[in-house]
């Protein structure tokens, strides 16, 4: 069965409804929180915490160390509106279930979107516990998050994706992070589908084919959200060094316990950034 852009619309409008009937938060921001990286939702002052499985046809979070929370309030002056807990193509999901929620987040006025993760270095450059700016991706899941009928009031059937990061806010960042004397990366990002890591053969393949790091989220979000006309920013956490030649095997506990420990650097560049906007 295919797409079927009418139901579609109506779930998106009914998330909406019940997101704006039981809060008080017209967001322009919007955060997603990737793996280990919730620690900036304490940051966001008067939260409205609402779970997902309350709201209307939420995708429900599968992953541990995904909370699984809706979080809207202020940060600064500015409105926001936090996923705290991501959705993954290797859970089972569609893309359009994965990226409903910025759909929604457009709907309820959002115009920039900030997205975090977690993501292993194939740059030699690049140290575990480094944070990497992004500033472009492949897309390599075997999918598209716009495959099916367009949803024409979202944005155009083809969208232009030569500036799927801002610019501008990656120079923010890094006037940032360079007052805070916080070292950071700039790189490509490379999405694959998971859930299991990558080979030798497949890291030699994607550094070869131009990624700094890889992962398994944020490029479908940031097509929807470039399609909607959405100022996207992204940033990694680096949590571990995927060298083909001296790899070593690795537990989702340590890439876990990595993004914690290099959180506070992020949490503080990216309320930095929603501060300046």
């Amino acid at each position: 069965m295919g797409f079927d852009r009418e139901a579609y619309r109506k779930q998106i409008k009914e998330a909406v409804g019940f997101l704006k009937k039981n809060t008080g938060v017209s967001p322009t921001v919007g955060i997603i929180l990737g793996t280990g990286l919730g620690g900036l939702a304490k940051e966001i002052d008067r939260p409205e915490i609402i779970d997902y499985e309350k709201i209307p046809h939420f995708p429900r979070s599968t992953v541990e160390s995904h909370n699984g929370k809706l979080i809207l309030g202020q940060i600064g002056d500015k409105k926001v509106v936090a996923m705290q807990g991501r959705f993954h193509y290797y859970e089972g999901y569609t893309m359009q279930q994965i990226t409903f929620p910025v759909r929604v987040m457009g709907e309820l006025g959002v115009k920039t979107l900030l997205i975090s993760n977690a993501a292993g270095g194939m740059n030699i450059h690049f140290q575990k516990g480094d944070l990497m700016l992004i500033d472009d991706h492949i897309n390599l899941q075997g999918t598209n998050p716009l495959i099916g009928q367009n949803l024409d009031e979202y944005g155009p059937r083809f969208p232009d994706m030569s500036e799927p990061y801002s610019k501008r806010l990656i120079q923010l960042a890094e006037e940032i992070a360079l007052e805070h004397q916080i070292k950071v990366q700039r790189g490509v990002f490379v999405a694959v589908p998971g859930p299991s890591l990558e080979t030798r053969a497949e890291y030699r393949f994607l550094r070869a084919a131009g990624a700094d790091a890889v992962g398994m989220s944020t490029v479908p979000e940031d097509i929807v959200a470039v399609q909607m006309g959405m100022e996207v920013f992204g940033i990694s956490v680096i949590t571990d060094e995927c060298f083909p030649d001296a790899l070593e095997p690795v537990d989702v506990s340590e890439i876990i316990a990595v993004a914690r420990y290099t959180e506070p650097k992020l949490t503080l560049i990216m309320k930095e950034l929603i501060e300046r906007l």
